[in-house]
């Protein structure tokens, strides 16, 4: 019933692209059920790809590599939400449908007219770019096909695409756009490289050895896969490393389902149909983050975790955990499949057999053992750590030691529920030297990065989820501003924009402001490329000489002034 009405919502949704006046292509609502399509839709991205911390909500079509391509309403609404801002989607649309849908179109590059003046308002009025805005339902009502927007790259985009989302309007829950009858070509199955087995207690093992372990494959004359016969005992799991490609991409992107079969019983499965923005930290949860964080490839497990709360599951007797008994043979089935269809197949044959473990996990003890039930706090030479209840999903052993001016805090190989907080005694510090100081984190290859920094009278503390290795470090440096695509005094009158670019590789761009003739301007900034921009055409120039004022200040309080001169008038 759900998908049936699905289907028909999406028999309204059109998306087309055009440059200018030139149509490159168009795709009408009708191709998806009766002829093929004038330009196929190819995907860069699919539905609840396993990103960091957070799974893709949505799906990314390619755009040709091109920004600045129409993007249409899918189907009737209103516009409800607008969010403009550095990172994240970018420049993003909402529209709220009458059957109860709402559809998301993200990383835009601008507005469609009667949008853009709206937001341009809104923007002027609270003298900022960065802006969220819910209009009422009768401000900016939308027709099926209606020009909305033009496809972009802002935001944390890549590369230019449009990213695209459907949920549910009620409980904001994203749901699979390829559920409402969207078609990609796809003939290709899913690829797996690798398999891991899991001793999951005490006593169990894979081949004698208790921690994660890599098994071997090898291909079968139809494409699936057959592991290399295992010795088992207790309770153990699996988890893979796969992805999908669809025709027409090398993009690597998820899976739409995962199954494990025991002896041809079903005990686990996953399935990208949906699931809530509340819950996607128990990604984390999912994969095998230790191994993510140390080899960057992720392992996608074929059984749930005790602490795992994702409802991207199917309910099963077992959650994917395996009893081996002594003496008895199993059958496992890992099956690995695509929204077409396309599946690819591990079989493992296991015979149970109570060996002596040879190579067990080892477990490194400190005089900080968290409890993840209580409130945990320690101290060491000035710093503090502060560990909420249930901050991490599981007991263990805190790697926590001070040397000199750097402070450990284990390492990134854990993944956290909740904030802790990270705090420095910084009393013996004069007032001027703790103006221009700020907590810093270290990561793995030794780049700073400055982190939100508290600072009280005789402290500095950061609350955080990161973990790994901090500093306090000094910012003496003032941000730089240059002009780019224009010069001090110069006549600007064919010109549409000014772009100023500002740096800070010290603590950090905190904010910015442009004035022309002593008037706010909007100025809109993209990190990626550290560049402000102005819209000539936001403002009427009656007199021909005018003055630009850019003032950056950085995360530490450091400021730098640019003042220039230019000639325009129209």
């Amino acid at each position: 019933m759900r998908k049936a009405f699905l289907i028909l919502f999406l028999c309204n949704l059109t998306l087309s692209f055009s440059q200018g006046n030139a149509s490159i292509g168009k795709v009408y609502p009708e191709d998806y059920f009766t002829t093929p399509l004038k330009i196929p839709i190819i995907l860069s991205g699919t539905f609840a790809e396993l990103r960091s911390n957070h799974f893709h909500a949505g799906i990314d079509i390619k755009t040709l590599g091109k920004e600045g391509l129409d993007v249409l309403a899918s189907a009737e609404g209103y516009v409800s939400r607008i969010k403009v801002s550095h990172w994240g989607y970018g420049k993003a649309l909402y529209i709220t449908h009458p059957n109860g849908y709402t559809s998301v179109y993200a990383h835009l590059k601008k507005f469609s007219p009667k949008i853009e003046e709206y937001v341009k308002k809104q923007q002027y009025k609270k003298k900022r770019f960065e802006i969220h805005l819910f209009p009422s339902a009768a401000a900016l009502p939308i027709s099926k096909n209606e020009l909305i927007a033009y496809s972009g790259n802002t935001g944390g985009s890549g590369g230019p695409h449009l990213h695209f989302e459907i949920r549910d309007s009620k409980t904001e829950k994203p749901i699979n756009p390829m559920l409402f009858g969207i078609d990609v070509n796809d003939s290709k199955k899913p690829r797996i490289n690798t398999l891991i087995g899991y001793a999951l207690k005490n006593n169990s093992h894979i081949n004698a050895i208790s921690k994660p372990t890599q098994i071997s494959l090898k291909q079968l004359e139809n494409g699936d896969l057959l592991a290399k016969k295992i010795k088992a005992h207790g309770t153990i799991g699996f988890g893979i490393n796969a992805y999908d490609q669809l025709d027409g991409a090398y993009n690597k992107n998820g899976l739409y389902s995962l199954s494990l079969k025991i002896n041809g019983k079903k005990e686990h499965e996953f399935n990208a149909e949906s699931f809530s923005f509340s819950e996607s930290k128990y990604i984390n949860l999912l994969i095998d983050y230790e191994r993510f964080k140390n080899l960057k490839q992720r392992i996608q497990k074929c059984f749930i975790e005790p602490e795992n709360k994702l409802s991207i599951y199917k309910k099963t007797s077992n959650n994917g955990y395996l009893t081996i008994k002594d003496g008895l043979d199993y059958t496992v089935e890992i099956i690995a499949k695509d929204f077409k269809g396309n599946s690819q197949k591990i079989t493992i044959p296991i015979t149970g057999s109570k060996d002596s473990i040879v190579v067990k996990e080892t477990l490194k003890k400190t005089p900080y053992k968290i409890k993840r039930e209580i409130f945990n706090v320690f101290k060491k030479d000035g710093i503090t750590v502060a560990f909420p209840k249930y901050t991490f999903y599981n007991n263990f052993y805190l790697d926590f030691n001070v040397q000199d001016s750097l402070v450990k805090v284990h390492t990134p190989s854990i993944p956290l529920d909740k904030k802790y907080t990270l705090t420095f005694d910084v009393s013996k510090y004069t007032e001027s030297e703790k103006k221009k100081m700020y907590i810093a984190l270290i990561d793995e290859k030794g780049r700073n990065s400055y982190i939100t920094t508290v600072k009280k009278e005789a402290t500095f503390y950061t609350t955080t989820k990161s973990l790994g290795n901090f500093t306090l470090l000094t910012d003496n440096k003032e941000p730089n501003v240059q002009l780019v695509n224009f010069k001090d005094a110069q006549w600007l009158t064919n010109f549409n924009e000014l772009k100023i670019k500002i740096t800070d590789n010290e603590s950090g761009v905190k904010s910015y402001r442009g004035e022309i003739d002593g008037e706010w301007i909007l100025l809109e900034y993209d990190p990626k490329t550290d560049l402000l921009v102005y819209n000539l055409n936001d403002k009427i120039f009656t007199t021909a000489k005018h003055n630009l004022k850019i003032t950056v200040t950085d995360n530490v309080g450091n400021t730098t002034t640019l003042n220039a001169t230019f000639f325009r008038k129209k």
